[in-house]
């Protein structure tokens, strides 16, 4: 198999990175393209007390185990599978067991923080950077925490006033200027999703 090709999307919690991640994955044939999702790459934290675990800032690079997340990419371009972590947020730490992932001819890196770091970005042939309205991504930040990861609404709203919005403006906003597409609106951005798809197709057939 030739180099595969490493598309990185980022953007602010509830933008709709994943959206476009999964959408443009739903759209291709599922033997040709991967999704790796940064949330698996947080750093495990089964050393640590739950009352410890649950002070994690999540928003901020430190929190992510970026050289193996580095290292498994460059694993994947090489042509080798990985043993990708799986984060459980319930219990604030990795969960003891492991996803094994082949490579294939097209990687997504999706990630609040995947363009933050430069190794990351170096790795990348296609970066991109989902942008949507601050209050739109804290309603879908409020109805994702208390759906999928139990949370109550005081505690999603104080996190973000505290820690999500500071954290969005010196961290995720800068690296806007780093994308080669910026997508407004992420998943419910039809025509964008579609050119990504098409564009997505065409690496696939070159790279057959």
């Amino acid at each position: 198999m030739r180099r595969p090709v490493l598309i990185g999307i980022a953007g602010g919690t509830g933008s709709g990175k994943t959206s476009v991640a999964r959408e443009i994955t739903r759209n291709i044939d599922p033997d040709n393209i991967v999704l790796i999702e940064q949330d698996n790459y947080y750093k495990d934290q089964s050393h640590l007390s739950m009352a410890e675990r649950v002070l994690t800032n999540y928003d901020h690079p430190n929190a992510f185990d970026n050289d193996l997340l580095l290292v498994h990419l460059q694993q994947m371009l090489s042509g080798e599978a990985v043993d990708k972590p799986i984060y459980n947020f319930a219990e604030h730490t990795r969960a003891n067991y492991t996803e094994h992932v082949e490579p294939k001819q097209v990687i997504i890196l999706e990630g609040i923080m995947v363009l933050e770091d430069e190794r990351l970005r170096d790795l990348m042939d296609i970066k991109i950077f989902v942008d949507t309205d601050a209050d739109v991504r804290i309603i879908r930040r409020i109805l994702r925490d208390i759906k999928e990861r139990g949370r109550s609404i005081e505690s999603v709203v104080e996190q973000y006033m505290g820690v999500v919005r500071p954290m969005h403006m010196q961290f995720i906003e800068p690296t806007k200027k780093y994308a080669d597409l910026i997508i407004p609106e992420g998943g419910k951005n039809a025509v964008a999703i579609d050119v990504l798809v098409a564009k997505v197709n065409e690496i696939v057939t070159s790279l057959v």
